[in-house]
């Protein structure tokens, strides 16, 4: 096996998610927080797009690989709207997924050796898909003192001459956070007075709470939109985690390598997913606001009734649909009998002995934390923080 495969770590999310899942199999009941999607059905205007296309036998062959051209039409024009970054119809590229499109934007970006600053807590596969482009993590720690937001002061202390790429992520995923409108300009600014990239993930745009808006950073800041590349997709504004469609926005030099790169690699997303996926950008935004108003609740359910667990610490959630709470009190102590040295035992006892899964903060780089999805059915919710809470009580 290659020494590059052989050292991708497995992704958490999934493997606890595999790990409830196989439970469940087992007849347990097993509450799961791992996973990070949406517990609703695609809205059908959706699904009945993708019933139709796949009797169309149009969609029954290879089209471009950079997508349907009426699809990348639609995501600039969606791109607009929503964060009032104006890019071409050929600036985008639609991928498999966000994650794909995580993975070609560093791929376009780095060569060996180059360095991309990673704030932590960061989502397990930002490192591995840098470190497969031949990047070179730099990871700037960052904590609940902060709520999680990296400073210029750190972002200075880690800039080196190899620094290539800054990457940028808000809503955040795991933490919840969202940068200010200030501080989405002080961090644009920095990066194009240091001529670093900006590899900027909005895909939890739609998911902000309370006060917290989303800013895109290349409409507040123009002068880096010749230097940054948007990944973004459908995944999680409209409960269609499954249908793997994601895109990527960037100057025309670097779309057109990454454009090659596809072409070699996945070719075209699916034709079905593709129609889909048009008719949820094109399709309003009603869906999207009914499902930001129940992880809304959810989110603030799960913070109060965590906080309520002695030795436990969680900041409110400000986006994404994820409470990371801080498990530190939590360890070096008995827990049903059993003692946890880190939030990776703890994961393993709650889930031997409550029968609820949550995300190791180890895998993002956090130890101590925890992540906690409240992407379920409000009873669930409750049902497992209750668990959670009375096996620390015993």
């Amino acid at each position: 096996m290659s020494a590059r495969l052989a050292a991708i770590a497995e992704s958490a999310t999934l493997a606890v998610d595999a790990k409830a899942k196989a439970l469940q199999a087992k007849g347990e009941h097993v509450i799961g927080f791992g996973a990070g999607e949406p517990d609703f059905p695609t809205p059908e205007h959706i699904v009945e797009a993708a019933v139709k296309a796949a009797r169309d036998p149009k969609a029954h062959r290879y089209t471009p690989a950079a997508g349907l051209p009426a699809l990348r039409d639609a995501i600039a024009a969606k791109t607009k709207r929503d964060s009032g970054f104006e890019c071409a119809p050929s600036q985008v590229l639609v991928t498999v997924g966000g994650k794909y499109a995580v993975f070609v934007a560093f791929a376009a970006l780095c060569d060996p050796g180059d360095e991309v600053i990673c704030p932590a807590p960061y989502w397990t596969t930002y490192p591995e898909a840098i470190a497969l482009a031949g990047g070179v993590p730099k990871v700037v720690d960052t904590t609940e003192e902060t709520e999680f937001k990296v400073t210029i002061e750190q972002l200075e202390r880690a800039k080196t001459p190899r620094t290539k790429v800054l990457l940028f992520v808000s809503p955040d995923n795991p933490s919840g956070a969202v940068y200010s409108r200030e501080e989405t300009i002080a961090i644009g600014k920095w990066a194009a007075q240091n001529d670093i990239w900006v590899v900027t993930d909005e895909i939890y745009e739609h998911l902000t709470y309370g006060g917290h808006q989303f800013h895109s950073m290349p409409t507040l800041v123009p002068e880096i939109a010749d230097r940054c590349v948007i990944v973004n997709g459908v995944a999680k504004t409209y409960a269609m985690t499954g249908w793997r469609v994601g895109w990527m926005i960037g100057p025309a030099d670097v779309m057109k390598a990454a454009i090659n790169f596809q072409s070699h690699t996945t070719s075209n997303v699916s034709n079905v997913a593709q129609y889909a996926a048009l008719a949820a950008l094109t399709g309003g935004l009603d869906d999207v606001a009914r499902m930001r108003t129940a992880f809304e609740r959810r989110g603030n359910l799960m913070h109060d009734m965590l906080t309520q667990i002695p030795g436990v610490t969680c900041m409110k959630p400000q986006g994404a649909f994820y409470c990371f709470p801080n498990f530190g009190g939590l360890l070096h102590r008995s827990i049903g009998g059993v003692t946890a040295d880190n939030t990776m035992q703890l994961a393993d006892l709650v889930l031997d002995q409550a029968k609820v899964a949550f995300v190791p903060g180890e895998a993002f780089g956090a130890p101590r934390y925890a992540r906690f999805s409240f992407a379920l059915g409000d009873d669930d919710l409750r049902e497992g923080i209750s668990r959670l809470a009375n096996l620390v009580a015993r």
